[in-house]
């Protein structure tokens, strides 16, 4: 099958079951308070639907435009913006007649499932598949280092060896570490023998985002392709899985981290690639792209371990996973408001390109597990017409004993939902540029 269409079927399946959950999120406490809920649909129907079935008090249903789903509960200002209904007396049934404990309950429900779930997806990950790693001892040649990393005392080589003091499993979480978890210093073995500990400087991150290094470590491996990527460059010069390159512009290419440097110089110009298959040399004209890009994928050829772990360590470890991707994501949040982070913000394009291109389980509910926990934490920002939106007006009320009048709710509930459908607009519009341009 098409990874295009393997990716998007991914992608719907993903999205649809995180949706379906987060609503239920909703609907179940709305139900336990005695609140009627109207509406439960997975995607929006505006104007119509593809399935609706009323069932009691609620109509079900599956709308044609597939940006997120919704429970209409009454009483409540929602995107449906239902003057009528809130122009009317409250009703016992209704949201707005709850108590304010009972409400929170209800708009923080589906934040909490979302959570809950990504947990509990990767304590699954963790009891059936367990992790994988690469360690030292898998990376004889160790690391290729960027220059500017070198200047901190790190050499070609280096194998890592522990991070702020502690051993350090995973040699290949390396730049992930730096870029987001504040290390201090780091213990490497290089290659004549010698150990030695380097201090690593602060905000770290923040250098490496500007600088627009995000893998200043990159593992020193032979120049194996693993699959190519339809479309680009690679696939139009005729390269197969299993070619080993040779050369690049008459420049010798013995590891892959000795590509990039070349391909960059050579950026939308038709050079010569020299390369092996099945024992023969043979040579191609090849264009990098815009960015030096080729367009195939690397043959790792180290040893990448499985360690398997017992039900009670799954969910200990599962628990850990999730703490630390929350906390990455939230950490790095910060670079969405620069100017660089905002142009590298992306939409369906870009949540459909986390998805493996072959169908893969292990890769399928590693990312369904991290989209579930990105959509708790932005569900939970406190923009109107967000789950937060109304968890910050709902701890105002609490706080001062007085409710928001219904017009500023209106007013807040419409600004941001344009707010909303701005940002969305933005972020497949530079899905769209990507894949025009790049």
């Amino acid at each position: 099958m098409d990874p295009f269409l393997v990716k998007a079927i991914q992608l719907i399946l993903s999205l649809s079951f995180l949706i379906v959950l987060h609503e239920l999120g909703h609907f179940i406490p709305a139900k336990l308070f005695g609140t009627r809920v109207e509406k439960f649909f997975l995607f929006f129907d505006v104007k119509f639907a593809l399935f609706k079935k009323k069932i009691g008090d609620t109509v079900y249903g599956i709308g044609w435009l597939p940006l997120g789903g919704y429970v209409k509960i009454s009483g409540m200002i929602d995107e449906s913006m239902d003057k009528e209904q809130m122009a009317e007396p409250p009703k016992e049934w209704e949201f707005r007649s709850k108590p304010a404990w009972q409400r929170l309950i209800i708009m923080l429900g589906g934040v909490t499932v979302n959570l809950v779930l990504g947990f509990l997806i990767y304590m699954m990950i963790m009891f059936v598949w367990g992790t994988a790693y690469v360690g030292p001892d898998e990376m004889p040649e160790g690391f290729a280092v960027v220059d500017s990393f070198e200047e901190y005392g790190f050499q070609d080589g280096d194998r890592i060896l522990e991070v702020d003091g502690k051993e350090f499993e995973n040699s290949l979480d390396i730049n992930k570490h730096l870029f987001m978890r504040g290390i201090q210093n780091i213990t490497v073995l290089h290659q004549n023998g010698t150990e030695e500990t380097i201090s690593i400087p602060e905000e770290i991150g923040t250098q490496m985002f500007k600088e627009g290094i995000m893998q200043p470590f990159v593992p020193i491996m032979a120049p194996v392709l693993d699959s190519i990527q339809p479309d680009l460059a690679a696939e139009t010069a005729g390269l197969k899985k299993g070619d080993k390159l040779i050369s690049l512009n008459n420049v010798e290419i013995g590891y892959w981290h000795e590509l990039a440097p070349v391909s960059m110089e050579n950026k939308e110009k038709e050079v010569e690639l020299v390369f092996e298959r099945d024992g023969e040399i043979k040579s191609t004209m090849i264009t990098p792209s815009e960015e030096g890009k080729l367009g195939f994928v690397k043959n790792y050829d180290f040893d990448i371990k499985r360690k398997q772990f017992g039900l009670a360590e799954s969910i200990s470890k599962g628990f850990d996973y999730g703490y630390w991707t929350l906390r990455d994501y939230v950490y790095q949040f910060k670079y969405v408001f620069t100017k660089k982070g905002a142009t590298q913000l992306g939409g369906f394009g870009a949540i459909g390109g986390l998805f493996p291109d072959t169908w893969n389980w292990l890769g399928f509910w590693n990312t369904t597990a991290l989209l579930s926990i990105i959509l708790a934490f932005m569900n939970i920002l406190p923009i109107p017409a967000l789950d937060g939106g109304h968890v910050m007006f709902l701890l105002y009320e609490m706080v001062t004993g007085r409710k928001p009048n219904d017009k500023f709710m209106e007013v807040a509930q419409m600004v941001g939902f344009f707010l909303l459908i701005a940002l969305v607009l933005y972020a497949n519009g530079n899905d769209i540029y990507r894949a025009l341009f790049d």
